[in-house]
């Protein structure tokens, strides 16, 4: 505020008043942190995520977690596992050695935790042995089909070519990588130019043997899905037991 002198008295004249975003921005102790605390809201669900895909470099999981198909066609000049003290040999607890068969299985197949505990629910509510209905609930997945095909050179390819609609089910187009295919059905490459240079360019940097639930024409063309993959057909060297006791006080 300031004053003016009028004879014997002073007239004080009250400052100008801010209004508007102005004042709420400099005003406001909310203006002092950090960017992601003033957007967040106070509910979780609806705050801002990141990707839950992983993209950092593989060759390290590899070597942490042993050979995985899915993840990359790669092998690591080192064998001892990354970091400055991997090399000095430590023996992993309990919880270490199922935590590390369960990461096995998120990264060979490109799952979130989420979806993991997903198909752990589903496949105790099934009949059967639940660490092997886990692996064919994985197996079954349409970018694993495409992937055990030998259409794409890794799984987050095949969930690649999936997703932009480069694959059919039946003579249709199918774009969920999720999608679980069933005895009988029918898994091609969609007709479009495109897709099938696609395809080709990966079918050379690809070899790996057929399974036996899948079936393949002698021209190369569509193949058929003709049972529930077995256990002995999983493509991964994995415990699934060790699975199941991970998430038995989780889920």
């Amino acid at each position: 505020m300031s004053g003016t002198l009028i004879g014997s008295r002073v007239m004080l004249k009250p400052a100008p008043r801010v209004t508007g975003s102005t004042h709420s921005c400099f005003l406001s102790g909310n203006s002092l942190r950090p960017l992601s605390q003033q957007f967040s809201t106070s509910n979780p669900s609806k705050q801002v995520v990141s990707m839950s895909r992983y993209r950092g470099p593989r060759l390290r999981i590899v070597r942490r977690l042993g050979e995985l198909p899915g993840l990359t066609q790669k092998t690591p000049s080192k064998q001892a596992p990354p970091g400055q003290h991997g090399a000095t040999a430590k023996k992993p607890t309990q919880y270490g050695v199922r935590l590390m068969e369960k990461q096995k299985l998120r990264y060979n197949y490109g799952v979130t935790e989420h979806q993991l505990i997903n198909y752990v629910k589903k496949a105790r509510r099934m009949k059967g042995s639940t660490g092997e209905i886990l692996l064919q609930l994985l197996e079954m997945r349409l970018d694993s089909i495409v992937f055990r095909l030998g259409l794409a050179p890794t799984m987050s390819a095949a969930r690649q070519i999936v997703c932009h609609g480069h694959i059919t089910v039946n003579g249709r187009r199918v774009d969920i990588p999720s999608y679980q295919c069933k005895p009988g059905e029918t898994v091609g490459v969609h007709s479009h130019k495109q897709s099938k240079a696609l395809v080709e360019s990966f079918k050379d940097s690809s070899s790996r043997p057929m399974p036996s639930h899948l079936s393949r024409g002698s021209e190369g063309g569509d193949a058929q899905v003709t049972a529930v993959v077995n256990r002995a057909d999983v493509g991964l060297t994995i415990n699934e037991l060790l699975i199941v006791e991970f998430y038995s006080r989780k889920v």
